[in-house]
């Protein structure tokens, strides 16, 4: 079964609080993006300023240049998962492998130009694979379905991995992305930017769970 986790994207604390209560009414599992404003050329809040609901499950994706710099920070904050981008500096295998000895799951995402049998060491580490088909640091994006052979892909490397897809997912492609094998399903500006948050999260979670026809 596939599931919808709303994004929390914001430049000031006082954005993030306002995100966060747009969702906090039904939201059990939300996905927050940090950036530092050169491996996404948009500034977000700093890591000292995240906070959520102490029922929540939380999956940070660091969109950073350099994961050493930033990971012990972020582990300290003792999120359900941390993820990070293949096509980051450094050593990305030795950072998941810090996450995961904390307890904390790791992700690795793959931006639209990366192919999976490229970063093959870090994907069999990994307990999460997004596949990202948006523009780093920013609402939005195009959810291109050709993306989808990166699923296959990526099964073939690492069977036990959760897939995630970050990028343009709204009700007209969370079924496709469902169907595709995209278990989790990040969704920033079609929850966040909808007249009624809560009303957007329940129409895409029925999209992904309807059953398809034969």
């Amino acid at each position: 079964m596939s599931v919808i986790v709303p994004t929390v994207l914001a430049a000031t604390p006082e954005e993030y609080k306002e995100s966060l209560q747009k969702v906090h009414t039904f939201a059990t599992r939300v996905h927050v993006d940090i950036t530092d404003g050169q491996f996404a050329p948009t500034q977000t809040i700093l890591t000292n300023q995240i906070w959520w609901p102490q029922d929540w499950q939380v999956d940070i994706h660091a969109m950073v240049g350099n994961p050493a710099q930033y990971v012990a920070e972020l582990v300290a904050l003792k999120p359900y998962m941390l993820t990070f981008h293949a096509e980051a500096e450094g050593d990305l295998l030795g950072v998941l492998q810090y996450v995961k000895s904390a307890g904390i799951k790791a992700g690795v995402a793959l931006v639209k130009s990366t192919v999976p049998a490229d970063v093959a060491p870090l994907i069999e580490a990994a307990d999460h694979v997004m596949v990202f088909s948006g523009d780093l640091g920013k609402y939005g994006g195009t959810a291109s379905l050709m993306q989808l052979e990166k699923v296959r892909l990526i099964k073939t490397i690492n069977a036990g991995a959760e897939i995630g897809w970050d990028g343009g997912v709204n009700v007209e492609n969370a079924f496709s992305l469902a169907q595709g094998g995209v278990d989790v399903l990040y969704v920033g500006g079609a929850i966040q930017k909808a007249n009624d948050p809560a009303a957007a999260f329940e129409v895409l979670s029925k999209e992904v769970n309807k059953q398809g026809v034969m």
